[in-house]
């Protein structure tokens, strides 16, 4: 995908579910025609629209090619690029930032839609895991703008076991000597590595890793190097550790009932007006597939296409798997 030129929307005072941020910004990129149809798709943990987090679907002879779809993409708050508790000044900033909901993020993309780019209606938003949520919740909070959505390993709510999987990073990292109840002065390394590599354990399958898939075909000689690499280069090069835990706590807390219908998470799926994809993997250990079939028994108009791999929640990271995800995003937005 060419450029990584990132747009910034300044939204003025900004209701948020822990308060108020008075200048919240939201980052965001455009591709292609806006005279083509609207998708929108925005990132997911640990992606950055500046690092090309959203490469895999968009670009051209993609599934989301600009020369066919006017595409926007939005950056999460607290990933860094939109408003989080790494660039936000005093007296909001660092642990100190408000709490931020699913809802927050798609109001605050709405604004830029309409505002600013003059959309009317989306034609579909497409997103991967944490963008898979937004995507559910964009279909909640503004039935009428979105025609579909599709879901790629991800869902409606975050699940009582996917709540309690990330109590484990969380932990690694607010326990770590160096984290200093978030007031730290210098990254804090140790709590940064830990939380990388409890949380690496749930991104792959345990086949995956019974088939040594941890070589990554040759990449690294050993688990530990793969470790080092994959669990812990990310977060201690291009993230804040606020920024991470304030947005593991966005995740956690994903239910589109909680957005509408008090907490009744089947009428929530069914009020869902729009076309839904939805695309779990056979293998992931975040979002089960079963709960997507659950989902899918809800929804008005929804089809499932489950992701036959091995590599559980990192599916995205194989080109036949991103393929075939491709290929029925493909057929949906048609």
């Amino acid at each position: 995908m060419s450029g990584r030129n990132l747009q910034y929307y300044h939204h003025g005072r900004f209701k948020v579910a822990g308060g108020v941020l008075p200048d919240a910004i939201t980052a965001y990129q455009i591709f292609g025609d806006p005279s083509k149809p609207c998708v929108v798709n925005p990132t997911y943990y640990g992606g950055k629209l500046s690092l090309g987090a959203l490469d895999a679907l968009i670009g051209v002879g993609k599934v989301l090619d600009p020369s066919k779809y006017y595409i926007v993409t939005f950056a999460l708050f607290c990933n860094g690029e939109s408003s989080s508790p790494s660039n936000t000044p005093p007296p909001y900033n660092g642990p100190y930032f408000p709490e931020i909901s699913y809802e927050d993020n798609i109001r605050a993309q709405y604004a830029v839609l309409t505002k600013v780019l003059g959309v009317k209606k989306v034609h579909c938003v497409v997103g991967f895991s944490m963008g898979g949520q937004q995507a559910y919740h964009w279909a909640t909070v503004y039935p009428d703008f979105v025609d579909k959505i599709a879901v790629v390993v991800s869902a409606a709510r975050t699940s009582m076991h996917n709540r309690c999987i990330l109590e484990g990073p969380k932990a690694a990292l607010v326990a770590s000597k160096d984290f200093k109840d978030g007031h730290y002065t210098s990254p804090p390394h140790h709590g940064m590595r830990a939380f990388g590599r409890v949380l690496l354990a749930w991104v792959y399958s345990q086949t995956w890793f019974r088939d040594r898939n941890y070589l990554m075909g040759g990449q690294y000689p050993d688990l530990l190097s793969f470790i080092r690499g994959e669990g812990e280069s990310n977060w201690v090069q291009n993230w804040d550790a606020n920024d991470m835990l304030h947005l593991l706590n966005t995740w956690q807390n994903g239910d589109i009932s909680q957005v509408r219908d008090n907490g009744d998470y089947e009428k929530a799926l069914r009020s869902i007006k729009a076309e839904v994809l939805l695309l779990p993997s056979k293998t992931d250990l975040f979002f089960a597939p079963e709960d997507s079939e659950i989902e899918l028994s809800f929804l008005q108009r929804g089809t499932l296409m489950r992701v036959d791999t091995n590599w559980g929640h990192g599916s995205s990271q194989n080109q036949s798997d991103v393929d075939f995800i491709s290929t029925q995003i493909g057929k949906f937005l048609a």
